[in-house]
């Protein structure tokens, strides 16, 4: 062709690979410009999650009837890191408790044995000034199904007599409050105990005697049970002389809760006097 030459120069060809491939050109991406401090966006800050006040319900305390029935689990609590049940410590060691010196003379904590004291009980039950509270007036059969239940409770629970000099007087329940459904509802800790109490004859009450046992019986729990960090109870509110025993035994005033059956006061007795600042 003319303006070319006759010989005109080869085309360059591509170098190859020792192994006899050609050698690519390939386009890599290049990766984004690292940000600076002063270029980093600024990223929302989480919001802490509102936490819903706990839920304050639990069973009926000195003196009153222990609450039955399902409970809606609420959200967890300290209490929920308690020993899962069948594995922790029961209340070991009652038979030991006492006697305590009290200003009306010694003073001890008795099993009951539902045999031999049910007619005492079954009387003290239908009183209508303990029948009030308690709500287990009727034929002894119902003392008797109430008392089997604490006493099958795998020593969480134990029913007792309260004997002083010599005579049986008063009922308690002492048993694990961290084990039981009040956990539930307040902030338990473990190894927390709660207590039931009723002065059985009418001639017992209304002379201090009720702050004198129950300033005895809280001096047991937390020299016997040295895990026991507070005891616990919650009185009808409506059972000023119950309320203000407690208060005279060196309990404090949590809060007022919302049960089933009534409107209760929650009672607290630290093992290191609580500082209210």
């Amino acid at each position: 062709m003319q303006g070319q030459p006759a010989d005109p120069p080869a085309r360059p060809r591509r170098t190859r690979r020792p192994g006899g491939h050609p050698v690519r050109l390939r386009h890599h991406r290049q990766p984004p410009p690292l940000l600076g401090p002063s270029s980093s966006p600024e990223l929302p800050s989480p919001s802490p999650k509102a936490c819903p006040p706990a839920a304050l319900a639990g069973r009926a305390l000195c003196p009153g009837r222990p609450l039955r029935g399902p409970a809606v689990p609420p959200a967890k609590t300290h209490a929920d890191s308690r020993t899962p049940p069948g594995t922790a410590d029961p209340l070991t060691g009652p038979d030991g408790w006492g006697p305590a010196t009290t200003p009306a003379g010694p003073f001890r904590l008795v099993p009951v044995q539902v045999e031999r004291d049910l007619p005492l009980l079954g009387r003290w039950m239908n009183d209508p000034a303990v029948a009030a509270y308690w709500e287990l007036a009727g034929p002894l059969s119902r003392t008797s199904r109430h008392l089997r239940r604490q006493r099958a409770d795998g020593g969480h629970s134990l029913p007792f007599l309260g004997v002083l000099a010599g005579r049986p007087m008063s009922y308690w329940e002492v048993y694990r409050a961290d084990l039981d459904p009040l956990a539930r509802h307040y902030p338990a800790r473990p190894h927390d105990t709660g207590i039931h109490l009723l002065i059985g004859g009418e001639t017992d009450r209304g002379r201090g005697l009720g702050s004198r046992l129950l300033t005895a019986v809280t001096d047991l729990v937390l020299d016997r049970r040295p895990l026991c960090t507070r005891v616990v109870a919650e009185p009808d509110l409506r059972n000023i002389p119950s309320v203000a025993s407690f208060l005279s035994a060196g309990f404090r005033f949590f809060a007022e809760v919302d049960l089933p059956t009534k409107r209760a006061a929650l009672m607290i007795r630290d093992r290191v006097p609580h500082d209210p600042s």
